[in-house]
C-alpha cells in the first residue's frame, strides 16, 4: 500500500523491513559481538572493554543470576544505574539469564522506587551505590531480596571514588563479586521468542503512577532494523564513535545508542554526569565522534560552553534530537558550529521508542518530526476514531512491530489507549502537510516535557495536595530555556503563611527533581468548568 510520506524516503529505504530476522534481542547482539569482537565496545572515563570482554563478563553477570539467584524466564530483574561501564554488562547479562530488565531511574525518590519495584514485582536489582539510600528507604516495603551494588570504578579500574553501599541494606553483594562467582558457573541458555517481554519501560500515568509498558525481544529488533534501513550508509559498521550522554535507562538511549550502535559495532563513549559540560566538552575532545544523540536542552547546553565551539567536528555524520522537540534556533545554532542541522525524530516509551524520523539525505531544519520509519503506519484520527483529511489535526495513532505489547497488568489502561484497529493512540494532536511529513501541533494530554522527560501534572497534584496548607492546585508546563518546559503549579491557599519555600522543600521529598515545580503562583481560585473540572487551558492562557 503506498503512502504519501515514500516518496520522501531516501532511495535507499525500504518501505518494510522485517522484524523477525533475529529470534530475539540476544542473539542479535550476541552475533554482533562475536563479529566485532576485538573492538572497542564502550568506554567510560577513558576506560574501555571490546567486545569481546563485554560479552564475557555479560555471560559471568548472567551464570551468576541464573544459579545464585535463580532467576528464571521471565523474572523482573530491576537496573537502576547511570551511565557507567557496568550498565550495558548488567543489562546483557539480566537478557542473557532470560529475565525481563526493568529500567528504573537513579534519581526516583523513596515514593517513586517503592512504587515501580512493587508494581513490576521485583526481587532483584541492580544498583549504583550512589542509589542505595533511596532503596534502603524503601527496601523492606517490597519483595526486593536480592541487591547487587555496582560502583563508578567497576569494570573501569582507574580508582574512581563511589559512595558505600548504605548500611541499612541486608547482605548487598558487589557487582565484581558476582561476576567473580558467575565465572565459575554454567550458563544455561534459555529459549526467547518474539513475544517474550524484554523491558518493562516505566511511562507516566494520568492516574500520578507510572505504568510499565510491555516491551517484547521484537519490538526492540523491529525498532533496531527500522533505524538501520533508515539511516543506511550513514551508518559505519565497526567504525562510529558514539556520544552517550542522555541515560542509557531512557527509551532513547536505551535503543539507539546502546542497542542500535551494539549491533553496528560502534564505540560508545557513556558520559555518567552530563551536568559537568566542561567535563563533558574535555571527554568529546578525545574522540573522532561520527554520531551523536540527545534532547534539546542537552544540544542547547553544549552550545553555552566554553570551548564546544573549538572541537573538530569533521568526523560527525549526523546528530539526532528526540524526547522533546527540537527548537530551530538550536537547530540553527548547532549547524553554525558543527556543519550540520539536528535531524529531530518522533517516539515514545511505548514505541520503543522511533515513529518517525527526518529522512538522512535531508541537510535542513524544517521544524518536523519526519516521516514513519518502514513498517509503520501513522494514522490521524478525530474525537470519534475517524482519520481526518491531510492537513487537518488529528490525534497521532501509530501501528507497526515496535509498538508494545500493552502497559503490565492495566488491561484497562491498555485498552483505553488502543483502537478497535490495533493503532496505538499516542495523545498528541498533529498534522501531515502535502508533502507528507508530520507535525506535531498540540496535546491531547496535560503532559509536560522537561528535558525530555515525561511529567503529567496529576502526579504532582496529588502529592501537593497533602501538603497542609494548600486547599487546590493544578500544574502546567511552561516554556524554559534550559529545559523545553518547566512545571508551573497554581496554589490556592487555606494557610496564609504558606510560601514559595515550602512548596519547593515538600516537592523535593516526594518527587524527582526534573518533576519539582520551578515557578509557583498562588492565586484566588483556579479557573473551572461547570462540572467542577479545573481548565489547564485558561491557566495556559494567564
Amino acid at each position: 500500500m503506498s503512502k504519501p510520506w515514500f516518496k520522501q524516503y531516501d532511495p535507499w529505504v525500504p518501505t518494510e523491513i522485517d522484524p523477525d530476522q533475529y529470534r530475539n534481542v540476544v542473539d542479535m547482539l550476541l552475533e554482533a559481538g562475536e563479529t566485532f569482537r576485538d573492538k572497542i565496545a564502550f568506554s567510560n572515563f577513558g576506560a574501555t572493554r571490546t567486545y569481546a570482554e563485554v560479552l564475557d563478563l555479560s555471560r559471568d553477570f548472567a551464570a551468576y543470576l541464573q544459579n545464585e539467584l535463580g532467576i528464571k524466564k521471565g523474572d523482573r530483574v530491576a537496573l537502576m544505574s547511570p551511565n557507567m561501564m557496568a550498565f550495558p554488562v548488567a543489562m546483557l547479562g539480566i537478557l542473557r539469564a532470560g529475565a525481563v530488565q526493568v529500567n528504573v531511574n537513579p534519581m526516583y525518590t523513596a515514593r517513586e522506587l517503592e512504587h515501580q519495584l512493587n508494581d513490576a514485582d521485583v526481587d532483584t536489582i541492580v544498583a549504583f551505590s550512589g542509589s542505595t539510600p533511596c532503596l534502603a528507604e524503601v527496601a523492606a516495603n517490597t519483595g526486593i531480596k536480592n541487591v547487587i551494588v555496582a560502583g563508578l570504578d567497576d569494570l573501569n579500574e582507574l580508582g574512581l571514588p563511589s559512595p558505600p553501599p548504605d548500611t541499612r541494606l541486608r547482605n548487598p553483594i558487589a557487582f565484581l563479586d558476582a561476576l567473580s562467582i558467575g565465572k565459575k558457573m554454567q550458563l544455561h541458555k534459555v529459549e526467547l521468542g518474539g513475544d517474550d517481554l524484554v523491558y518493562l519501560q516505566y511511562t507516566g500515568g494520568t492516574t500520578g503512577l507510572s505504568k510499565g509498558a510491555m516491551l517484547t525481544h521484537r519490538n526492540l529488533v523491529a525498532n533496531v532494523l527500522q533505524f538501520e534501513a533508515f539511516a543506511g550508509d550513514y551508518i559505519k559498521p565497526g567504525e562510529d564513535v558514539v556520544i552517550t550522554a542522555i541515560p542509557m535507562y531512557h527509551i532513547f538511549a536505551l535503543m539507539v545508542n546502546t542497542l542500535s550502535y551494539f549491533k553496528f559495532g560502534g564505540t560508545n563513549v557513556l558520559i555518567t554526569n552530563p551536568r559537568d559540560m566542561a567535563a563533558f566538552v574535555a571527554e568529546w575532545a578525545k574522540w573522532k565522534v561520527t554520531v551523536f544523540t540527545g534532547v534539546n536542552t542537552l544540544y542547547n547546553g553544549l552550545l553555552h560552553t566554553a570551548g564546544f565551539a573549538d572541537l573538530d567536528f569533521s568526523t560527525l555524520g549526523f546528530s539526532v534530537g528526540g524526547g522533546a522537540p527540537v527548537q530551530k534556533a538550536v537547530s540553527d545554532k548547532w549547524k553554525e558550529v558543527t556543519g550540520k542541522h539536528i535531524k529531530e525524530g518522533y517516539g515514545l516509551s511505548e514505541t520503543s521508542p522511533i515513529l518517525s524520523v527526518n529522512p538522512f539525505g535531508m541537510t535542513d531544519f524544517i521544524g518536523s518530526i519526519g516521516v514513519p520509519v518502514p513498517s509503520t503506519d501513522i494514522s490521524l484520527r478525530n474525537k470519534e476514531g475517524k482519520e481526518v483529511k491531510q492537513g487537518e489535526r488529528g490525534e497521532l495513532c501509530a501501528k507497526g512491530p515496535q509498538v508494545m505489547k500493552g502497559y503490565w497488568r492495566r488491561e484497562d489502561a491498555t485498552a483505553e489507549c488502543m483502537t478497535d484497529d490495533g493503532y496505538f493512540r499516542t495523545g498528541d494532536i498533529a498534522i501531515m502537510d502535502d508533502t507528507g511529513f508530520f507535525r506535531i501541533v498540540d496535546r491531547l494530554k496535560d503532559m509536560i516535557l522537561v528535558s525530555g522527560f515525561n511529567v503529567f501534572p496529576n502526579e504532582i497534584e496529588a502529592e501537593l495536595a497533602a501538603l497542609p496548607g494548600i486547599m487546590e492546585c493544578a500544574c502546567i508546563g511552561v516554556p524554559d530555556d534550559k529545559s523545553g518546559e518547566a512545571v508551573k503549579a497554581f496554589i490556592v491557599k487555606s494557610d496564609d503563611s504558606l510560601s514559595e519555600a515550602d512548596v519547593r522543600a515538600f516537592c523535593k521529598r516526594q518527587l524527582a527533581g526534573y518533576k519539582i515545580p520551578r515557578h509557583v503562583e498562588f492565586i484566588d481560585e483556579l479557573p473551572k468548568s461547570t462540572v467542577g473540572k479545573i481548565l489547564r487551558r485558561e491557566l495556559r492562557d494567564l
